[in-house]
Order: C-alpha cells, then sequence, then structure tokens
C-alpha cells in the first residue's frame, strides 16, 4: 500500500514573485536569495518527506513480510496439527477395535471358565456319589464280614465243618441217585428204541 504525504508548502507560491500595477519589476537579489532560501528549505522537506515515506515503506514492508512468514508458520502449524489429528483418530480407532477385541476375548474367557466350574461340579458330584456308593459297599461288606466273624467262630468251626460236609456229601448222594435214575432211563429208552427197530425190521422182510 503506498502513503501519499502532502507537501505543507506549494512551490508555485515560492517562485511566484509579486508584480506591481502598471510595469515588471526587477528582482532584488535579498529578494532571490530570500527564495533561494526557501527553495533550499522546500527541499530540505521534500527529501525529509521522501525518507519519511521511504522508511514507512520498508517498515509496511518489513511489517508484510512478518505477517507473511507468520501465516506460513501458522499454515504449517495447522497442517502438523490436522495431521497428528488425523494420527489420534486413527490410533483411537485401533485402540477401539482392540478393546472390542478384548471384550470379546474376555467374554470367551468368561463363558470357558464357566463351562470349566460346570464341568468341575459335574466331576465333583460324580466323586461324591461314587465314594458314597464305595462307602455303602465297604459298609455292607464290613456288616458281611462281621455277620460272618459272627458265625465263623473258632469255637463253632469244628460242627460248621462237619455240617458242610454232611451237605456236601447229601449233595453228592442225592446227584448219584439222580444220575442213576437217568442211567435206567437211559437204558430203558435205548431198549425200548432197540426193540422198535427190531420190529420194524421184521415188518420189512420179505
Amino acid at each position: 500500500m503506498s502513503v501519499i504525504l502532502e507537501s505543507s508548502f506549494n512551490i508555485k507560491d515560492i517562485i511566484k514573485t509579486p508584480e506591481s500595477p502598471g510595469r515588471r519589476a526587477e528582482p532584488k537579489p535579498a529578494d532571490l536569495l530570500i527564495k533561494l532560501r526557501k527553495l533550499q528549505q522546500a527541499k530540505k522537506n521534500l527529501e525529509d518527506e521522501v525518507k519519511e515515506t521511504m522508511l514507512l515503506r520498508c517498515a509496511r514492508k518489513e511489517e508484510e513480510d512478518a505477517l507473511t512468514a507468520e501465516a506460513l508458520q501458522l499454515e504449517g502449524t495447522l497442517n502438523e496439527k490436522e495431521e497428528l489429528n488425523r494420527s489420534l483418530q486413527l490410533k483411537c480407532e485401533d485402540l477401539q477395535l482392540e478393546a472390542q477385541r478384548q471384550l470379546e476375548l474376555n467374554h470367551q474367557k468368561e463363558e470357558a471358565v464357566k463351562q470349566y466350574c460346570f464341568q468341575i461340579q459335574e466331576t465333583k458330584l460324580k466323586h461324591r456319589k461314587s465314594r458314597m456308593k464305595f462307602e455303602n459297599q465297604l459298609q455292607q461288606l464290613m456288616e458281611q464280614h462281621k455277620n460272618l466273624s459272627n458265625v465263623f467262630t473258632p469255637q463253632r468251626l469244628p460242627a460248621e465243618i462237619q455240617s458242610a460236609e454232611y451237605t456236601t456229601e447229601q449233595l453228592l448222594k442225592a446227584e448219584q441217585q439222580k444220575l442213576e435214575q437217568l442211567t435206567k432211563l437211559l437204558g430203558g429208552l435205548s431198549c425200548t428204541q432197540n426193540a422198535e427197530m427190531c420190529m420194524d425190521t421184521c415188518e420189512n422182510a420179505p
């Protein structure tokens, strides 16, 4: 933006000489000297104004350069922040996916733990039932052993042995009798069959 400074004086006013009515007056040396000084002062004023204008222009240029540099710096900072924002957004999405995956894994682990606990409780129940069954069987064996101990005492052992031998002898006799009866029946059956065969043979003879 250009800066325009208006001069506080007019050069035409300095050069212009007063004219007398009726004739043209010759300038005096003193007047010329005054005008020369005025011109020199005007020149100096113009140079000061030009210098001030140049200084203002340089200051404005420096200000514009500073603003341009600041704008570039702000633009770079904005680009960095946008890039950081994109990076953080991607990282946030990754963290959300990881959190979702961890939740799913934790849910699966909880389900597996529940299943294991159920299997453990079921196994404990089976062991408890087996132990109760074993204890009952053991109790029954102990009762049987106790009964056998009461029956087969040393005092009653000879009598029990004799009774068992007598019972065995009676059973053997009964089996022998049954065997003899069976042998007789087989013998009679064999004779009957032989007789029938003879009769058939005689009847079929010519």
